[in-house]
């Protein structure tokens, strides 16, 4: 059954409902529901923080850097391996789905020519087929087939044990991704999303969402799961 739309309270309001985006260029006025207004003591202390010369501040710095002198400038390939230059990085592992191992072994080769060791971890690694942790035969791809799932965690120790000092995704599904996020040792990025469907592009369906993929804004033609028990 379809849940029914819900209408944010003003206590729910937050920044998808901000109209005046006055945190950015700050020559507007906050509104009454503000989070910069709300949060103004923990603004100080992340302030702080990047200040700093912990991992979140080199971060936080590096990104920055990145964004002004190459505004519109770098893809997100690009970008990605000039995150790690700036960061100092020697060592970079990257987390990738088995079926974008192709595009992730192109990756790798432009890893190490921009000067970085790399070493890449699919996500069937351990081989451990879906009924062992539980799923029913019916609810793998291919029923009655060998099928693995995915294994983040292992993906992620594989990679904590070699010293990986910045981890990138490569397509690793919904969920699988948070997962290894978790358990990465080193910091996380993601120079590719999983969308099945939008070859990638996930955002195209937001952009699509008046017209093609209207589906998204009514629960009612959401499609149905092909099991039952799903």
């Amino acid at each position: 059954m379809a849940k029914e739309k819900v209408t944010p309270g003003k206590e729910t309001l937050s920044c998808s409902e901000c109209s005046i985006r006055n945190c950015y260029r700050k020559d507007k006025q906050y509104p009454a529901f503000c989070l910069t207004r709300e949060f103004t003591d923990a603004a100080e202390k992340t302030r702080n923080l990047y200040r700093g010369n912990s991992m979140d501040g080199r971060l936080a710095r590096a990104a920055a850097e990145i964004e002004g002198e190459y505004y519109g400038r770098l893809t997100r390939l690009e970008e990605t391996i000039r995150f790690a230059q700036k960061l100092g990085v020697q060592k970079l592992g990257i987390a990738s789905c088995i079926g974008l191992l192709d595009e992730a072994t192109l990756y790798a080769k432009i890893v190490r020519t921009a000067g970085m060791e790399t070493r890449t971890v699919i996500c069937k690694v351990g081989a451990v087929d879906k009924t062992e942790i539980g799923l029913p035969e019916e609810m793998k791809v291919c029923p009655g087939c060998g099928e693995s799932c995915c294994n983040p965690v292992l993906q992620a120790k594989v990679l904590n044990e070699w010293g990986s000092e910045l981890n990138v995704l490569v397509g690793l599904c919904v969920g699988h991704d948070a997962i290894f996020s978790r358990h990465s040792k080193a910091p996380v990025t993601t120079f590719v999303v999983k969308d099945r469907v939008l070859g990638h592009n996930p955002v195209a369906a937001l952009y699509t969402s008046k017209f093609y993929y209207k589906r998204v804004l009514d629960a009612k033609t959401f499609p149905e799961p092909r099991h039952k028990n799903s």
